[in-house]
């Protein structure tokens, strides 16, 4: 029989040690070590006010489970591989501690229930602390567009210049990406917090336990309704790192007009030293790092993601070991999430906007003939041969090598009899951003409703 495993009684050899090394997680499941902890004393405490244990052997449990804690804190203690776990790790340490007393811990409960309870509750921890940074980075984005709310640059589809816009409107879009995100980590939060605990392997227990009552010391607001799902649930996690992957997404996109922003070609925004880097070779070199590294990561994230669906796709019902290898992955993922947020935020907030070089830029590639054609719709000319008389006057421009502002009246008349003098007026840029002032619309005063908006929902979020 081999005694040093908490499971050995069945078996008459020892592990191989390759197979130590390889089944272990206590590598990486040590993270879970507070919450399994948390979940344990809790257990306890209900062992013994069920009856099941006495009072006295709970009390001395939650004592220990304490010092355990602590310990742990301060650095003061070491994991075996041996143990494979964290829940074994501290049940093996509980043991040598009070003795016999600290075998009863694990009465009416599995590994299966116990990781899946470690797991939710660490979910739950880190939910809230993602949507704390994305709340920062709201900020940062909310004050950015109040400054630039009257920055003029241009919008661009296709990456070709398309319409004026300000730079305030252009951030408020992230702010809406990154709201969204926000509400799904709610909406993943709701469905993690249900308590598995008590599911055992995957039929229950026989003892009299009170699900309800530990769900309520952990702060859970329901109990898995079934022990078979209570245990082999893993969605949570798939619609965390799917939530996650839709905040790389939007990272990496905004990293990308960053990258595009700083160059010399664009030159909209400078980025503070603090968030660049240079080269080694070339000394007039200023990198956007921070923004690439944030691009090149969400990859790592994506990964993730469709790792864990292929390991979940074919498993039977309740739990397997295969899904061991969950864990990896969302912890990589909240690294990852966390840390990208950490820094791109301050990134914005220190960046410089070069106001006058973006709204010289702006000023090309005919990003005024929608403007054009409107006027001409506006005194009755159907837009369709609105469209077709302003996309001759652009290519007449083009051959003049003229913007559509430079061309005389005459050449517009020629083109239509409808246009009068104050074409001119009509067609400057600033003119065409005021113009739109409809509800998301990058005109000052819709622009100025919409931070007055997000301000609102920003202050709900925080109360």
């Amino acid at each position: 029989m081999t005694e040093s495993k908490l499971w050995g009684g069945r078996f008459a050899k020892t592990t191989d040690k390759l197979v130590e090394d390889f089944h272990s997680s206590i590598s990486f499941d040590r993270i879970l070590y507070e919450h399994d902890i948390k979940g344990s004393m809790a257990h306890a405490k209900m062992l013994g006010r069920q009856g099941i244990i006495t009072e006295s052997e709970a009390d001395q449990l939650i004592e220990c489970l304490q010092g355990i804690l602590q310990d742990i804190n301060a650095g003061q203690v070491e994991f075996e591989v041996g143990a494979e776990d964290i829940h074994m790790n501290i049940e093996k340490i509980l043991t040598e501690r009070v003795g016999d007393v600290g075998k009863k811990l694990h009465t009416a409960r599995s590994r299966n229930d116990q990781v899946a309870l470690d797991i939710r509750l660490y979910i739950k921890a880190q939910i809230k602390e993602v949507q704390a940074l994305l709340l920062h980075q709201q900020r940062v984005l909310l004050d950015l567009a109040a400054e630039h709310k009257g920055s003029i640059m241009a919008g661009y589809t296709h990456l070709q210049k398309a319409q004026p816009i300000s730079m305030g409107h252009h951030l408020l879009a992230y702010f809406q990406m990154f709201r969204r995100d926000y509400e799904r980590l709610s909406d993943c939060y709701r469905r993690a917090d249900a308590l598995p605990l008590g599911s055992g392997a995957l039929a229950t227990t026989t003892f009299p336990i009170d699900r309800y009552f530990v769900a309520e010391e952990l702060g859970f607001s329901a109990i898995c309704e079934n022990s078979l799902d209570g245990v082999s649930d893993r969605d949570f996690i798939v619609e965390f790192i799917s939530a996650a992957s839709l905040i790389m997404v939007h990272l990496s996109r905004f990293s990308e007009e960053i990258v595009l922003w700083s160059s010399n070609e664009f030159g909209y925004i400078t980025l503070d030293d603090g968030y660049s880097t240079g080269s080694s070779i070339m000394p007039q070199k200023k990198n956007p790092d921070v923004a690439e590294l944030v691009r090149g990561k969400s990859g790592r994230v994506f990964g993730h993601l469709m790792g864990t669906l292929t390991m979940l796709k074919g498993l039977p019902l309740a739990y397997n070991k295969d899904m061991q290898e969950d864990k990896e992955a969302l912890f990589d993922t909240v690294d990852t999430v966390k840390k990208s947020l950490l820094v791109f935020a301050p990134m914005l907030a220190t960046m410089r906007v070069n106001v006058e070089r973006m709204h010289d830029r702006a000023k090309g590639g005919f990003i005024n003939a929608t403007d054009a054609a409107d006027y001409l719709a506006a005194r009755g000319v159907p837009f369709r041969e609105a469209h077709a008389v302003i996309g001759n006057l652009v290519k007449l421009a083009e051959d003049k090598d003229v913007a559509l502002e430079d061309l005389s009246l005459e050449d517009f008349q020629q083109l239509s009899p409808v246009f009068q003098s104050d074409i001119y007026d009509y067609i400057k840029i600033e003119k065409c951003v005021a113009a739109r002032n409809i509800p998301g619309g990058p005109a000052i005063p819709a622009v100025e409703a919409a931070i007055a908006s997000g301000e609102k929902w920003l202050a709900a979020q925080q109360a």
